[in-house]
């Protein structure tokens, strides 16, 4: 088996791997130094990366990263305040934001392996197959984790809107 061009993987999957960091932590910073720790590990890693599964790779290293990092911690960080946009603007924009921060703040709230289902899938276009793959489940338990995750993000959304229909 050929020796991957790790230069050529990391142009190809860092922004994918960058993403998907970023849904998990809330934190760019922190979805940075797993970016850059992920690629280190893949690196330095004795198995060979097969072709078709680089990306799957690559995003369970991450997600590995990232569950280490939250286990060493003794709190949850909150969402930044940088994931807003500050330029002044429309209502329409404010109302946008404020949805986009509700969303992100809903993906916090759901378990870390429900979260990660959910953006393998929806973020990251992964087949059942490969997220079960990169998550250490069936394919039956991935199908039903993305389910639930989708149905608690539609159970908090519609809990948020009769929140704001009260208080109209």
């Amino acid at each position: 088996m050929e020796v991957p061009d790790f230069g050529s993987l990391y142009q190809r999957y860092s922004r994918d791997v960058l993403r998907f960091a970023l849904y998990l932590t809330g934190s760019r910073s922190e979805a940075e130094d797993i970016v850059s720790e992920t690629f280190v590990r893949a690196w330095l890693s004795a198995s060979p990366i097969r072709d078709g599964t680089v990306k799957s790779y690559l995003l369970a290293i991450a997600r590995n990263l990232h569950i280490e990092r939250h286990r060493h911690r003794a709190r949850h960080d909150a969402m930044p305040d940088d994931l807003t946009d500050t330029a002044p603007g429309p209502e329409v924009q404010a109302s946008g934001r404020d949805e986009l921060r509700a969303v992100l703040e809903a993906l916090q709230r759901l378990p870390e392996i429900d979260r990660s289902a959910l953006l393998l899938r929806a973020q990251e276009g992964l087949s059942y197959t490969e997220i079960a793959a990169a998550l250490g489940l069936t394919v039956a338990a991935a199908r039903v984790k993305v389910h639930r995750a989708r149905l608690r993000l539609l159970e908090w959304r519609g809990a948020r809107s009769h929140l704001h229909e009260d208080h109209s």
